[in-house]
C-alpha cells in the first residue's frame, strides 16, 4: 500500500511539473481579432516571443471574431479596430478594459489603368457605395479629377464579407459626414451593403480589387502599399484633399483621449489630420483570476501588453502604422495598472 500510494505521490509530482512547465517554462497567450493591425501584430509578437519565451498564438478572424471569442473566454485578449459600445460591455458580466496599440487608416483603393492618383471628396466616397455612382467617368468623380482620363467603365464595388473593424471605421466615417449613409446602412462592423461582392478580410477584399479591373473598395493602409495598389486623397473636414500617411494618420490623433480610451478619430477636426483613421485595441477583462487562470498566466498577459505599448511601438512605423501619440501611451498605462487578479494589481502602482 506504501508503495501504491508513494507511486501516485510520484506521478501527482510529474504532472504538477507538467502544468508549472506549460505556465512558468513557456506560457502560451492567445489572442484573435483584427485583422488591420495584424501585420504589426505579427511582428510584435514574434519578436516578444523570442525575447520572453512566451508563445503567442494570434488569428486574425475580424474583430467582431475577436469580441466574440473573449466574450466566450477561449481567447486571452481580443483586438478590435471597433471599441465596444457601451450596450456590448454591459452584455458582458466582467468588466473588459481597452488598450490602444497604435494608429492606422482605411484607405479607398482602386483598379484602374494606370492606376492614377484620385481624389475623392465625402459625398462622393458615399454614393458609390451607396450605388448611385456607377461609371468612373461621372460627371462629379471627374470635377474633382480634371487632369486624370476616367474610362467609361462600371464601378465595381467591393466590401468586407465579415464582421470586421475596418468596416466599422469606414462605416462610422460614412455616417458623420453623408446623412443617408447614416439613415440607409448605418455604422457596424456588419453591414447590409447596398451594392458591392464581399471579400474575407482585409487580404481579401485587396485582392479582389487587384484581381478586377474597374473595382473599389476599402482596405487598411498596409494592405494597399503591400499590393503596390493607388490610395486615394480623401477631402477632410477643412476642405483639403489629404494623402494617407504616416503622418497625416499621426495627425488625426490630435484630438482628447477619454481614460477608457475609447474614441473616434473619423472626421477629424485637424486641419492635416487624414479623415479616416483609427486607433486599434486589445482588449482584456479587468479581473483576471477567471475559468481557473494562474496569477502567472495573467501577469505574463499583462507584462506583453505593456511592452506593446512602450518597446512594441518601434516596429510601427516600418510598418505604416502610426505609433501611440504620449496622451495616448499615459493613458493605457493607467488601463494597463488597474488590471487584477484577485482584487490585486497585476502591476507596480
Amino acid at each position: 500500500m506504501f508503495k501504491f500510494l508513494r507511486m501516485l505521490g510520484l506521478i501527482g509530482v510529474f504532472f504538477g511539473g507538467l502544468s508549472l512547465y506549460s505556465e512558468g517554462g513557456k506560457i502560451e497567450i492567445l489572442g484573435a481579432g483584427a485583422t488591420f493591425p495584424y501585420p504589426f501584430y505579427s511582428k510584435l509578437f514574434d519578436v516578444y516571443s523570442r525575447a520572453y519565451n512566451v508563445r503567442i498564438n494570434y488569428q486574425p478572424i475580424g474583430s467582431g471574431g475577436g469580441i466574440r471569442q473573449l466574450l466566450n473566454r477561449t481567447v486571452d485578449f481580443g483586438a478590435t479596430d471597433a471599441f465596444m459600445s457601451d450596450e456590448e460591455l454591459k452584455n458582458s458580466d466582467m468588466e473588459i478594459v481597452h488598450i490602444p496599440t497604435c494608429l492606422g487608416a482605411v484607405v479607398i483603393t482602386y483598379n484602374l489603368p494606370g492606376n492614377p492618383g484620385l481624389k475623392f471628396t465625402p459625398d462622393i466616397i458615399a454614393d458609390i457605395f451607396l450605388g448611385k455612382i456607377k461609371k468612373w467617368n461621372d460627371k462629379r468623380i471627374k470635377e474633382v479629377n480634371p487632369d486624370v482620363n476616367l474610362p467609361n467603365r462600371k464601378i465595381v464595388v467591393v466590401h468586407r464579407s465579415d464582421g470586421s473593424g475596418t468596416t466599422f471605421i469606414f462605416s462610422d466615417y460614412l455616417s458623420r459626414v453623408n446623412e443617408e449613409w447614416k439613415k440607409k446602412v448605418g455604422r457596424g462592423k456588419s453591414l447590409k451593403w447596398p451594392v458591392g461582392i464581399g471579400g474575407k478580410g482585409n487580404p481579401g477584399v485587396a485582392g479582389l480589387v487587384k484581381q478586377m479591373p474597374g473595382a473599389i473598395g476599402y482596405v487598411e493602409l498596409i494592405y494597399a502599399l503591400s499590393n503596390n495598389m493607388p490610395v486615394g486623397m480623401v477631402k477632410n473636414k477643412s476642405g483639403k484633399y489629404i494623402v494617407p500617411s504616416i503622418k497625416s494618420v499621426s495627425l488625426a490623433a490630435n484630438v482628447h483621449m477619454p481614460s477608457d480610451t475609447r474614441v473616434s478619430l473619423t472626421n477629424t477636426e485637424a486641419q492635416d489630420g487624414y479623415p479616416i483613421s483609427s486607433f486599434t485595441w486589445l482588449i482584456v477583462y479587468k479581473e483576471q483570476s477567471y475559468n481557473g487562470r494562474s496569477k502567472d498566466r495573467a501577469k505574463a498577459l499583462v507584462d506583453l501588453l505593456w511592452w506593446v505599448v512602450h518597446n512594441g511601438q518601434k516596429y510601427a512605423e516600418p510598418l505604416h502604422y502610426a505609433p501611440l501619440p504620449r496622451e495616448a501611451v499615459k493613458k493605457a498605462e493607467h488601463v494597463l495598472k488597474s488590471i487584477t487578479y484577485n482584487g490585486e494589481p497585476l502591476l507596480s502602482p
